[in-house]
This record gives C-alpha cells, structure tokens and sequence, in this order.
C-alpha cells in the first residue's frame, strides 16, 4: 500500500515538474519570437532608409525631402524649406512638404510659426478673413496671399482696392487675378460639347403642353443681385416654373429636393426639358460666373443670364446665351422669349453652337488650355493646391533674385524689400474686382493705417480712397 502512495506521489511530481518546464519552454519561445520580429523590423527600416539614400535624386525629388524630414527623427527642415502660413484653417494641414515643379514649400495651419524666421508667406482663405485678427506687425519679407472663390456675398471687405490691395498675390474669379478662377465651375470644353442631356427641339415643343417656357430654380432668396424681384416681375409677362425655395410655384420630386441633388442625373433630366432657364447670379461682378450658366449650357437649354457684365467674354459662341442687360423692362425680354417659344428657327440660332460641337470663343478655350489646374479630374491639381504653388514658386522666385542681387555692389536689402523684392505689384488698378452695386467695405481706411495693416511700399498711394 504504502509502495502505491509513493509511486502516485512520484508520478504527481512528474507532471507539474513537465507542466512547468512546459509552460517556461513557451514564454522562451514568444521572447524570441518578439526579438526577431523587432530586429527584421528594424532592419527593414535601417534598409528603406538607405533604399531611398540611394535612389536616383532626378526620379524622386519629393520622396529625398521626405527621407530628410525622417532622418531628422521628424524635425522639420525649418532651415531649407519657406515655410508658407495658412491663417485660416481651409486645408486642416497642420504640416506638410509640398513639391511645386522645381520648388518644395512647407505648408501649416500651425499659427506657432508665425515669428519664424523662415516662414515668407500668409495665406488667406476670403471667407475666414477678419480684419481684427491678422498676423501683424506684417514684416517687410512677409507675402500675403488671398484665395477667395466667392462672390462679395461672402465677404464684402474684400472688393474694395485698398483691402485687396494689402495682398501680393490673389487667386479669385477675376481674370486678373494671378490665379484666376473665372471657369471654376466649368469642367471643360467636352461637357459643353457634350449632347448627352440634350432633348431635340420636337420634344421640347410637345413638352411644352404641361411644362412653362422658362424653368427658374433657386433656394438662396433675396441676395445682393435682387434677382427674385426681377424674377416676381417677369412672371406678370410670361409663365415661369419655379422650383426651390424663392418663388416657388412647382415641386421636383422628393429625392431631388435636397440642394446636393442639383448635379444629380435626375435634376438634368428634369431641367433638360425646359428651352430656357433663368440663370442670375447672387451678386453682379466681372468675371463672377457660375454653375447657373454652365450648366444649362451643358444640357442644351438656352440661359436668360443676368450677372456678370463681362460675360459675352466668356460665352462658348455670341449667340449661346440670352443677356438681361440688352433688356430695358421685364415684358419687352417676356416678349423676346416668347417669339423664340414659336419660331424654331430662332430658337435653334440659340444651340447651334452646341448642335455643331463648335466653340468660336477663343478666350474660353485659352483659359481652359491654360489653367493650372483641374473640375473634378483626378490627373489634375485642384485650383487649392495650385494656389499653394503659386505661392511658394513666386516666394522662391524672390529668394533666387535676392541672392543674385545680393553680390552686386550696390545691394541694399532694406531697398530691396521696399520696392516689392524685385517684382511688379503695379497691379492694383486692374485687379480689383468691379461689382454693381459696391458692397460696404465694413471698414474704413484710418482703421487700417491705425493697426499697421500692409506696409508703407504697398500703400504710400492709398490715402486718394475715402469711403
């Protein structure tokens, strides 16, 4: 019996003395396990690294850039790179290293690098820009920059010269801005010549049993245009079928009638049975053209445009668009439009252009070729990234002149920064933006000498502006 105990006590023994070298073999095993999985980590990375050290600098350019920042343990280059300032939160980019053609720029929202000595521009997004918080005093090498697509509804400071004129550089609807941004909501030339919305001119016309002559769709009532006066008025003349919110007569179908439904194929489609449509802007600026022209324009329908006074500059052909202006009184263009209703002959004078696929305007299509960036296209930049170029190869553009002049002789830098770095900012006059009626600035110009906004070299001219 007692020879049982023993031979049960030593067979217990075996099995926790096993349980246990079992259990202390798997942890052995995890821990190696770990170790080599953190030093084949650590040698792929040690590997990257040198992979992109070694790879050909005239294929890469941005991705050295990114192998300095990394080697750097993620410092910033602060000493190679202009930094470029957002004073708005627009791009949310609290850092990044932005390659520009030949030229590479450090872009932030991150206000603390407002007193580095490397950062040369402040880039300002219109619909964020307060007069009461600027970045100031503004230093002599310090650029600013304005993106504003908007129209003065948005804004109204900055459409009067003596606030536009505090920036170098502008990107906005005027053509004579650096940037322009007139054909922003114009994809290209293709969907102009497109005919896939279009409904032939025998289909209209049986349409019109049930459907008015003139289609008005708006939701943003009574703005700075006072178009929806206009509109009341013109509906005494002739029918007009309203939809959206402002002098709403008619419904579009449940699932179109959220705003973001307006591009949706089902809105075309709709308003693709229409001859005309009434497309008036919120505010009456040159230049200042939206999706309300292009867009009937792409779908065959011929607009009754009221809005930007330079507009027959930008019409696909001179016979694509029915202008308001030429119009003394509502009931003499009710009268246009209703001797087009019941002659097609005239009408189809109307989308000739669009029949033929030819666009005669070439103003248009050299703003389309040329522009800088992209509608809506993936193998384009968009008009934010391409104002951010702009912006950092002009400051590098100032940063290569400064450091040729800087051997002559007769170098001054105090000079040098006075007269504009060397570039033409004799563009006031052409830059700013004419709109009828001029909005009020919300600011007088004493106010602005009074806090130092823009320096001495830019506004030694300002005081023949009194509001």
């Amino acid at each position: 019996m007692a020879r049982i105990q023993r031979r049960k006590l030593l067979a217990s023994c075996l099995c926790i003395t096993a349980t246990v070298f079992l259990l202390v073999t798997l942890q052995v095993v995890v821990e190696l396990g770990k170790f080599e999985r953190k030093k084949f980590k650590n040698s792929n990375l040690r590997d990257a690294h040198a992979e992109m050290e070694r790879e050909p600098t005239h294929l890469y350019p941005f991705l050295e850039k990114e192998a300095l920042t990394l080697n750097r343990k993620g410092k910033l280059e602060t000493e190679s790179y202009p930094i470029m300032l957002w004073w708005s939160p627009l791009t949310g980019e609290t850092g990044r290293l932005g390659q520009c053609g030949a030229d590479a720029c450090f872009f932030t929202i991150n206000r603390t690098f407002l007193h580095h000595h490397m950062t040369k521009a402040f880039l300002f997004y219109g619909t964020d820009f307060n007069i009461d918080s600027l970045p100031l005093p503004r230093k002599a090498h310090h650029d600013w920059a304005l993106f504003h697509e908007e129209s003065p509804k948005n804004n109204y400071k900055l459409f009067h010269e003596p606030v536009i004129a505090l920036f170098n550089y502008t990107a906005t609807f005027s053509r004579h801005s650096h940037l322009p941004l007139t054909t922003q909501y114009l994809e290209g030339i293709e969907v102009l010549k497109s005919l896939q919305y279009l409904v032939p001119l025998k289909s209209k016309n049986s349409l019109r049993k049930r459907l008015a002559p003139l289609v008005y769709v708006q939701s943003d009532c009574d703005p700075p245009s006072d178009r929806d006066s206009y509109v009341r008025e013109l509906m005494t003349y002739i029918e007009v079928d309203s939809y959206g919110e402002c002098l709403r007569n008619k419904d579009l179908p449940q699932q179109l009638k959220n705003p973001a439904s307006m591009d949706a194929d089902g809105f075309y489609r709709i308003i693709a049975q229409y001859k005309f449509i009434l497309a008036f802007e919120n505010a009456i600026c040159d230049d200042y053209i939206t999706e309300k022209l292009w867009r009937p324009l792409k779908l065959g329908v011929v607009p009754v445009y009221y809005g930007s006074p330079s507009i027959a500059d930008w019409l696909p052909s001179n016979r694509s668009a029915i202008l308001v202006s030429e119009f003394s009184h509502p009931r003499e263009l009710a009268t246009y439009i209703r001797q087009l209703d019941h002659d097609d002959r005239l009408y189809e004078a109307y989308i000739e252009w669009k029949l033929k696929g030819e666009i005669s305007n070439q103003r248009l299509l050299t703003a389309l070729r040329e522009r800088k960036w992209g509608v809506q296209d993936i193998n384009q930049d968009n008009y934010v990234d391409a104002f951010e170029c702009m912006v950092c190869n002009k400051v590098w553009e100032n940063i290569r002149l400064r450091e040729k002049l800087s051997h002559r002789d007769d170098f001054r830098e105090d000079a040098w920064l006075r007269e504009g770095k060397g570039v033409d900012y004799n563009w006031k006059e052409e830059s700013s933006v004419r709109c009828l009626p001029p909005p009020s600035p919300g600011c007088s110009l004493s106010e602005m000498k009074k806090q130092r906004i823009g320096s001495a070299g830019w506004h030694n001219s300002s005081d023949k502006y009194n509001w």
